[in-house]
Order: C-alpha cells, then sequence, then structure tokens
C-alpha cells in the first residue's frame, strides 16, 4: 500500500523527540498495519468470461467475438480503468474486426449489469474495477493525479455493521472513497524552489 511510507514518516519525523517510537518497532508496526489493510481473496466458481457469457444466455443475447476479447482485455490484469483507456489499448492491439465505441460502452455496462465490474464517477469521469471475485474494499483517491489506492478495514465494516443495526438496516455492501493527496504529489509541491524555476 502506498500510503504505508506517509505513516511511517509521520511517526519517525512529527512525534516529539521524547515519544518517538524506535523506528525498528515503527516498522514493525506499519507492517502489521499493511497486513491489516490488504486486500483478501475471494473463490469463485467461475471464470469471468463463463460468468459473462451465462449473463448473456440469460438475457438472449449472442457471446460475440468482439465481447469475448472485451472481457479477456478487462480481466487479464487488475487495474482501474475508463472507458477510453480500454479503447486505446484495445485499438492498439488491431483487432479485426475492429472494436467499436458503441461496443465497448456497450459490453461495459453489461459487465457490470452481470455483477463482474463496479463503476464509480471520479473526476466527472466513469471509472471501472473488478467486483466478480474480488474482495470488498475500499480507496483512496488522489484529486492531484486521480490515482486509486485500494485498501480493505475490518473497523469501518464494524461501524457500517453497528450503524446498520442501530438503523435497522440489512447492508449489503459499501463503498466509501476517501479523497486527498497521494504521497508522489505531496513531494512534488514540496519540491523546494531552484533558481532555474523562477525564470
Amino acid at each position: 500500500m502506498q500510503f504505508i511510507p506517509q505513516l511511517r514518516f509521520f511517526l519517525a519525523q512529527d512525534l516529539p523527540q521524547h515519544s518517538r517510537l524506535p523506528l525498528q518497532v515503527a516498522s514493525l508496526k506499519m507492517e502489521r498495519m499493511k497486513q491489516d489493510f490488504a486486500l483478501g481473496h475471494v473463490e469463485v466458481a467461475m471464470t469471468p468470461q463463463q460468468r459473462f457469457e451465462e449473463y448473456l444466455q440469460s438475457r438472449q443475447k449472442r457471446t460475440t467475438r468482439q465481447r469475448r476479447v472485451i472481457v479477456e482485455k478487462v480481466f487479464d490484469r487488475h487495474d482501474h480503468f475508463d472507458a477510453d483507456q480500454l479503447l486505446i489499448e484495445l485499438a492498439a492491439e488491431k483487432h479485426d474486426p475492429r472494436i467499436g465505441r458503441a461496443t465497448v460502452y456497450r459490453t461495459l455496462s453489461e459487465l457490470v449489469d452481470a455483477g463482474l465490474l463496479r463503476t464509480m464517477a471520479l473526476g466527472g469521469r466513469a471509472v471501472y474495477e473488478h467486483d466478480y471475485g474480488y474482495p470488498q474494499h475500499d480507496h483512496l483517491h488522489c484529486q492531484q493525479c486521480n490515482r486509486l489506492i485500494e485498501f480493505h478495514s475490518e473497523e469501518l465494516t464494524k461501524i457500517r455493521d453497528a450503524v446498520a443495526r442501530e438503523y435497522h438496516f440489512r447492508p449489503t455492501g459499501h463503498r466509501m472513497i476517501v479523497s486527498g493527496t497521494c504521497e508522489e504529489c505531496q513531494k512534488a509541491r514540496r519540491r523546494p524552489t531552484r533558481p532555474l524555476d523562477l525564470i
């Protein structure tokens, strides 16, 4: 996780001299926190391709080669992406027949409906991420570079469940996006001014 070094910096630099933890103890605590916030593993019975084909059959829709290529591209790695990024990657692979913008948008919408992808609005654009076979998690969103950092917290889940119990509410999930500035963007802003920068 990228926010762990920020915590280490805070513990090592910002505490008063008499209350600083030894760096080794702080490092051990950070490793434990890193494990606490790590995403777990979810077992699934079908591949995303099989699950999508099952969804399409239930809607009396065909499984086309273009749809298969899109699902394969989306699930060959785990990244957050938008439709334009996916279009650029597909165009670079020069699939024949060419996969059009409408097909990509329609297929992404179907993948969301099928429970394979989740969508979230960030900075005026729809961003997609894996949902099927992926554990419940939350995000840190850097408003400077639009980077998303995933994390899981049992404490947040406990708070959610406690609030739901108080209101006699049955939660099925949650989504939390913490907005702010990532470590790299903070460092870029703190860069010392050099004489050449003033020209």
